[in-house]
């Protein structure tokens, strides 16, 4: 049983199903027990609070009868039940679980919430707890002195939880619909200055600056004149920093909401000598859209380009962001711009199935359009890294960005210009030399940047190192023979230790001589670098050579346990790896990478360009090559598994690290030739790519597998040419889509791999749904859910009950959605598939919200949220605040429903995610005609029905031209009305659905009450009735505004038994049937009907 006390005494049994509670005596018996939360209560304290200071004759006789009476109460609701009334030679105690009473739910949600660090989750923790409040805690007994400690005990919780929930939504950046929620509370409570404090924030960022002032000063008043003391210091500080505008008052809302303003990765050690050139450029990107960095290898291009993005991060409203090329650059195999821009895409965020599969059929978004169209409202800075490998691509890539991008900004670093009109190219220098000519005392040689950089290193290399006039000109030679280069420098300083900076300076003269010979073609400066590792790797015992050639296969970077599996081997025991790792991070020829899911190690681009040649010299390439492909095939087949389950989260990021890795290891398998391992790694990341809307690349990868001949296994292949037909249907690259669903499902003919088989057609019949093909899609759906039965794949069962679901909604099919859904949401919740139960949230809460049950709708669309938040799925979340918006609509929060629908808007569009923008922009319009606002929502209804037509998506129409009729009733032209709303009536019959078919029916009355014939207008809202009836759902109260509106027009016109027959009537009628009242032909459809504008 379920107890709620938090408003009216309210009993539920665990069917949901009401209990009474006779009696007023009873209650307050019950009421009391539920307060002490378990606890014993005493005969004598019962006798006293139930009857106060008229106790009966018999007072223990009489609470026993009482308590008898609650007892029956309970059983008869629920057999057994009886025994949660305990007594005790304490006394009387109710034993149920804490968790079983609302005060109880709300105590643990609001600790819960409390210890819980992430934003979005703290917040919907708080909205959970306070929606079980329906009212003063124990509204029926408020006033009964046994009750009122306790409930100034609740409310004095209940008001802490708003303030937090309050301070949470104002870091999300909610200072608007605050500022008015919150007036009310302050007027009640006006010497809480926790809440007073929070109020008068929100005030101040919604530009009410006054107002907040007027508050602060109000506190102050009434604080001296009713309790003689001053605010707190916090209030004080709050009121002097509005006096101020503080920028401190101001809210980073992107970085609160899950969403980063940088990926640029903190400095590990402090940048030596380049002050100046930090100022010079960052002056040149205040004048100019784009500055390339120039220079050798190793002269630290890319080190100064993250310092001056890092500076300038605060800058720009949507961030710095840094793009790294030197591992695409290096693939075999490359798809150009459009791969340069997916890696953007993917440094961003940005999801490439953003267009949600909304497209017109054949004619696919261009991935680089779909750059622009994210990026085209940002103020950024984009850090573009080592471009000389695909300087053409950047080129095209970078002017395409600027001239559609008009507030971007372009860092990039490069061997060589970009080539671009407008570029500025800065040379890179070496750090400074010291002057010989100047003398050689230690102050003068500190003033050198390079002297400065090769102290710093090598004390730090060498415990206790110094510049000393003994040590001085050999120093100074050093840093001369080196050319200020840092990377040499820094090469040549871990050394010290060993060798001591004499010795080192005579050796490095003497193999400086030898080496040079051998690179004379090359430009000085390389070929100091060159010599510089050429000198190191001679240093090298043989394992060390051995590691550090084999880690060259590694795009990026790589674990301990890929190093260990990928370059063990001859001269390599795997016992020894990490101490030979740990010899060569010493000498900073490896660089180590501290990530959260641990450390990694990666070479410098310098340094991993000669190993590679040193591998290829050793005879080892090949051979390490295929390590290396077959430690990423085991990788990400184990992956496919586990991003299905609890750990969903962590492997995402595991392979987002991994995925410059997992596309050279492929590339190399197709240079190969090696089909067998290019489908293995194709289809293992198949579903990483999708669940991270990488879809430009998922294609190309699948494609490039399935291009190659060779011997490959039958199911392998089979499974690629289904992944890649999804992919494709994803992308819009189709025309006929079931046809190319089909065909695809061809491969498996012949192939014994029912599991296989059962997720292709999951997956087509997904894909199908998403572009608009319903009918296909079920019937795909409905084959792969009996294919997963028959495999016993649980997780494939929930996946196609999720893709049921979506489709029982789009029919209307209530009962399907309700049995379907839950099924698909507990099936997920036990895998621990936080992307599976995102997948019924949108359909149950449309469920919930069709019912009235608005709480429910607005909990499911908050978890929804955090889900999506949570793996970074922003065009979801985009959807779940629009959902969020719809029920504060529907619940008269026209503000906050604004408020929700425009950071919907904002976050659909920076993903260029037309299908959120749309779903925003709908609640947009509905709330306008709900505040009069008839333009406005006009002009939202049209540029929703246009964008419904382009995408040929008709199940969208059924609702807008209803509005849009609404809009044109509500101006009075009747006409217009009537047109719209028979254009809605044949777009719902085309659907099938039921509701909409009523929605277009009550939209017909009111054109026909507002033409004045008020008996059809009666018999069609009768019709509407009974149609929405035969749904199992009436239309809820909160959405009846249109009703009652044509309802009172109809009952100022007819008499009481005139409008009755006419309701009557209609409630007899098929919907067809009443629509023939006011039409002679059927409606068109509507991409043949003229559709009126005002």
């Amino acid at each position: 049983m379920r107890f709620e006390v938090l408003g009216p005494l309210r009993v539920w049994t665990e069917d949901h199903q009401p209990v009474t509670i006779p009696g007023v005596k009873v209650r307050a018996l019950l009421v009391n027990l539920l307060l002490h939360e378990g606890r014993p209560v005493s005969v004598d304290r019962l006798v006293e609070d139930l009857w106060e200071a008229r106790p009966p004759n018999d007072p223990t006789g009489a609470l026993q009868a009482k308590v008898s009476r609650l007892r029956r109460a309970l059983d008869v609701a629920e057999p057994g039940a009886r025994a949660l009334v305990v007594f005790e030679p304490a006394g009387y105690r109710l034993d149920v679980d804490p968790q079983a009473v609302d005060i109880g739910v709300f105590t643990a949600l609001t600790a819960r919430a409390r210890s819980t660090e992430e934003l979005a989750d703290r917040l919907s923790l708080f909205t959970e707890a306070l929606d079980l409040w329906r009212g003063p805690a124990v509204a029926d007994f408020a006033d009964a002195p046994f009750a009122r400690a306790d409930v100034g005990r609740l409310e004095e919780l209940r008001l802490a939880a708003i303030e937090e929930s309050a301070e949470a939504r104002l870091m999300q950046g909610e200072h608007t619909p605050l500022a008015a929620e919150l007036g009310d509370l302050v007027t009640r409570h006006p010497l809480r200055e926790r809440l007073r404090a929070v109020h008068m924030r929100a005030l101040y960022l919604a530009g009410r600056q006054s107002e907040a002032l007027a508050s602060a000063s109000d506190l102050r008043l009434r604080l001296h004149d009713e309790l003689g003391v001053d605010p707190g210091p916090t209030l004080a500080g709050l009121h002097q920093a509005i006096l101020r505008q503080d920028d401190s008052l101001q809210v980073d809302t992107e970085a609160v909401t899950g969403r980063a303003r940088t990926n640029l990765p903190a400095a590990i050690t402090e940048l030596v000598g380049r002050e100046s050139a930090v100022e010079e450029v960052t002056a040149l990107l205040g004048a100019n859209r784009l500055v390339t960095l120039v220079g050798s290898g190793g002269v630290g291009k890319t080190r100064l380009a993250v310092e001056i993005a890092t500076r300038l991060t605060t800058r720009f409203a949507d961030g710095a962001w840094l793009v790294e090329l030197a591992a695409l650059g290096r693939s075999e195999q490359s798809d150009g711009t459009a791969a340069l821009a997916g890696a953007v895409m993917a440094a961003l965020s940005i999801r490439e199935d953003a267009a949600g599969g909304f497209v017109p059929a054949g004619r696919p978004v261009e991935v680089g359009a779909r750059l622009t169209g994210a990026l085209h409202a940002r103020d950024i800075l984009l850090v573009l890294d080592n471009c000389e490998h695909i300087v053409d691509d950047v080129a095209r890539l970078v002017e395409q960005l600027l001239r559609t991008v008009p507030r971007l900004r372009v860092l990039a670093t490069s061997q060589e210009p970009i080539g671009l009109l407008g570029e500025v190219v800065w040379k890179v220098p070496p750090l400074e030399l010291p002057d010989l000519t100047a003398g050689l005392d230690t102050e003068s040689l500190r003033r050198s940047s390079a002297v400065e950089l090769f102290v710093i290193r090598a004390a730090a290399a060498a415990p206790g190192f110094t510049l000393t006039a003994a040590n001085a000109r050999a120093v100074a030679v050093l840093c001369k023979r080196l050319d200020g280069i840092p990377l040499a420098l820094e090469l040549a300083a871990t050394r010290v230790r060993a060798l001591g900076v004499h010795e080192l300076v005579t050796r490095l003269d003497d193999r400086f001589r030898l080496l040079a010979t051998g690179h004379r073609g090359a430009p000085p400066r390389q070929q100091t670098l060159r010599s510089m590792i050429d000198w190191s790797w001679g240093l090298l015992t043989g394992a060390e050579r051995a590691l550090l050639r084999r880690l060259a296969v590694f795009a990026d970077s790589g674990t301990l346990a890929a190093v260990e599996r990928v370059c063990a081997g001859a001269a390599v025991p795997r016992e020894d790896v990490l101490d030979l790792l740990a010899r060569l991070v010493d000498r900073s020829l490896v660089v180590v990478v501290d990530n959260p899911d641990g450390v990694r190690y990666r070479l410098l681009e310098s340094v991993a360009a000669y190993c590679a040649e040193r591998l290829r010299q050793a005879d080892e390439d090949d051979r390490v090559h295929e390590r290396y492909q077959l430690y990423y095939i085991d990788l990400v087949e184990q992956a496919d598994g586990q991003l299905r389950g609890r750990d969903q989260r962590q492997w995402l990021e595991r392979l987002d690290l991994e995925s410059t890795n997992i596309r050279r290891a492929f590339d190399r398998a197709v240079h190969d030739g090696a089909a067998d391992r290019a489908l293995r790694l194709a289809n293992g990341m198949a579903w990483y790519w999708f669940l991270r809307g990488r879809l430009q690349e998922a294609g190309r990868v699948l494609a490039g597998a399935l291009s190659l001949g060779g011997s490959a296994p039958a199911a392998d292949r089979a499974r690629a040419l289904t992944w890649n037909a999804g992919i494709t249907l994803l992308a819009g690259d189709v025309a006929d889509r079931a046809g190319h669903s089909l065909a695809a499902l061809r491969a498996y003919d012949g192939v014994d791999d029912p599991h296989g088989l059962a997720r292709a057609r999951w997956f087509l019949g997904l894909a199908l749904y998403v572009t608009g093909d319903l009918v296909t899609s079920e019937e795909l759906v409905n084959q792969a859910l009996a294919g997963f039965r028959s495999t016993g794949d649980r997780w494939g069962v929930a996946a196609t009950l999720s893709e049921r679901v979506k489709q029982a909604l789009a029919r209307g099919d209530l009962a399907a959605l309700r049995r379907d859904g839950a099924r698909s949401a507990e099936l997920f919740a036990e895998l621990g598939d936080r992307w599976g139960q995102l997948q019924t949230v949108y359909p149950l809460a449309a469920l919930a919200e069709i019912t009235g049950d608005y709480d429910r709708a607005a909990r499911l669309h908050r978890d929804g949220l955090a889900i999506a938040e949570d793996l970074g799925l922003w065009t979801e979340a985009s959807d779940r605040l629009s959902g969020l918006g719809r029920i504060s609509l529907l619940t008269g929060a026209l503000d906050r429903a604004e408020e929700l629908h425009e950071r919907a808007l904002r976050l659909s569009t920076d993903q260029s995610f037309k299908p959120g923008e749309i779903y925003a922009r709908i609640g947009l319009a509905l709330g306008a005609r709900r505040a009069g606002k008839l333009d406005l929502a006009e002009e939202q209804l049209r540029t929703v029905l246009e964008w419904n037509r382009q995408v040929d998506f008709e199940p969208g129409n059924t609702l807008i031209l209803a509005e849009l009729g609404f809009v044109a009733e509500q101006r009075g032209d009747a006409e217009a009305a009537r047109e719209l709303h028979l254009a809605g009536f044949a777009a719902a019959q085309h659907v099938g659905d039921p509701r909409a078919l009523a929605l277009a029916l009550e939209g017909l009355a009111g054109a026909e009450a507002l033409a004045g014939r008020y008996e059809p207008a009666a018999t069609l809202l009768g019709a509407a009735s009974a149609a929405r009836e035969s749904t199992g759902v009436p239309l809820p109260p909160a959405e009846s505004g249109d009703v009652d509106r044509i309802d009172i027009a109809i009952s100022a016109a007819l008499t009481v038994e005139e409008r009755a027959t006419a309701l009557a009537r209609g409630r007899r009628l098929s919907p067809e049937e009443a629509m023939a009242l006011v039409t002679d032909q059927p409606a068109l459809p509507p991409a043949y009907r003229a559709i009126p504008s005002h």
